[in-house]
């Protein structure tokens, strides 16, 4: 199975301050807020859901096409996902503006400021979804990621024209969007991701109920943090599957983007989707245990383990096999 993966591509810069914002605030100056806070570290790290996902599926062994916007900056970002089996050539770099950055101060109480710069990612409505597909011998999946939303709106009717099967994944784009597009981004999808609070977004977005939602996709996929992932589909009893534990957390971000990757490819095996979402917990667990959404290394004993441990040994056979190509 070619899947594709859309979505955005950015870097974070994320930097700490060693105080509290809410120190140097004052209470009736609020209206005129000038502050510069001076940070003691700052960390650079790859992101963007589409580039996290399609980093993920080639880690693990699969061909994913990568279909975003990117800046003039990008050519060693670039470099590095070509290192780690994602095929790049579905990317459109701009010749003017940089990729887009979230830029985030934390302080010791865990306030943040943030900025997000979407730069390039505004052009990525301009790429063809069509031309990529012939472009790269054709697609099987289109996993339709959050991105600019004209271009999320662009590339699931496109997939839909071509006959290809879609993903969608509007996440954090759901706040952005109006009932028209969700609508659009959902009905006849092959597949649905969302999170537990992105669940009820999605039905007050869509005016529809979760049966209504249900009727309309393949199979809608819940994540749910440590409590596991749903798996609900039309007219069945939703199935659930536990989380794979852990003691070393330490940072979610990504997290869910790692679960995905596993369960797509799970679904590139022609697995059923409770096998596939054994594999996608296992990988949102490493993810969990790395600083940075793409720093994490897989090892098919690793990820074997992980399984065992939270689903015994069966389901840790069925996935085994699956893993002799873990980059």
């Amino acid at each position: 199975m070619r899947i594709a993966v859309t979505g955005s591509i950015a870097t974070d810069h994320l930097m700490t301050f060693p105080g509290r914002f809410t120190e140097h605030l004052i209470g009736d100056r609020l209206d005129t807020v000038s502050l510069s806070f001076l940070a003691d570290g700052l960390v650079v790290r790859r992101g963007g859901v589409a580039a996290n996902i399609a980093f993920g599926l080639g880690s693990l062994g699969l061909d994913p096409v990568l279909v975003g916007a990117a800046g003039c900056d990008f050519a060693d970002y670039g470099e590095h996902l070509r290192a780690h089996g994602v095929d790049i050539r579905g990317v459109s770099v701009s010749r003017t503006l940089h990729t887009a950055r979230f830029v985030c101060t934390t302080d010791l109480a865990q306030n943040q400021i943030a900025t997000f710069y979407p730069g390039a990612m505004t052009e990525a409505r301009h790429i063809d979804l069509a031309e990529v597909a012939r472009g790269t011998g054709g697609l099987d999946l289109v996993l339709v990621g959050a991105d600019d939303p004209e271009a999320m709106v662009r590339h699931t009717e496109t997939a839909h024209a071509l006959g290809v099967d879609v993903a969608a994944d509007p996440s954090q784009q759901l706040a952005r969007l109006d009932t028209g597009q969700t609508r659009r981004l959902v009905d006849g999808a092959r597949l649905l991701f969302t999170n537990a609070y992105e669940s009820a977004l999605l039905r007050e977005r869509t005016g529809w109920s979760e049966d209504e939602v249900l009727e309309r996709v393949g199979t809608w996929i819940v994540t749910r943090g440590a409590e596991g992932v749903s798996i609900g589909r039309s007219g069945r009893a939703p199935v659930h599957i536990d989380a794979v534990p852990t003691d070393k957390a330490v940072d979610p971000t990504g997290v869910g983007d790692a679960f995905r990757a596993g369960f797509l490819a799970g679904l590139a095996r022609e697995w059923p989707p409770e096998r596939a979402a054994r594999l996608g917990a296992a990988l949102a667990t490493v993810a969990l245990e790395s600083v940075g959404t793409q720093e994490y290394r897989l090892v098919a004993a690793d990820l074997t383990a992980r399984v065992e441990a939270a689903h015994g040994r069966v389901a840790a056979g069925e996935v085994e096999t699956a893993l002799t190509a873990v980059r």
